[in-house]
């Protein structure tokens, strides 16, 4: 059997990193909604036939750099980002000798589910 994820983690380091994770989720979607901004403000000036340099495009760029940042600290663990909107994040583990995901949303508390790594949220038991 191959294993497509070289990080499998126990629940109690799953739930370790949940204090870390929220911090990143929170950061995420504070820099999206500057990022948001930036490109009204950029779209606005397009339309305007306005020079499209300056402090708005730093900015921007700057944002667009701090996100990528976020993003890779999931990546080097290899969590996944399922839906950043409602938080939802998968955990590569193995369970019964088979990988899964244990699955958290931003709302909840701790660590109490987990999928099949095909199945999805839908696909959610109990642990």
């Amino acid at each position: 059997m191959s294993l497509r994820f070289q990080k499998h983690y126990t629940r109690e380091e799953a739930r370790e990193l949940l204090p870390q994770v929220r911090k990143w989720l929170q950061q995420m979607n504070h820099l999206r909604g500057k990022m948001d901004k930036y490109d009204q403000r950029l779209v606005g000036m397009a339309t305007e036939g306005q020079d499209l340099g300056g402090e708005t495009v730093n900015q921007s760029i700057k944002t667009a750099a701090e996100i990528r940042e976020l993003l890779l600290e999931f990546q080097k663990r290899e969590i996944m980002i399922k839906d950043l909107e409602r938080g939802l994040i998968d955990f590569p583990a193995l369970i019964g000798g088979r990988e899964v995901f244990l699955c958290w949303e931003k709302d909840e508390e701790d660590i109490e589910f987990w999928h099949d790594i095909d199945s999805g949220f839908a696909g959610r038991e109990p642990l």
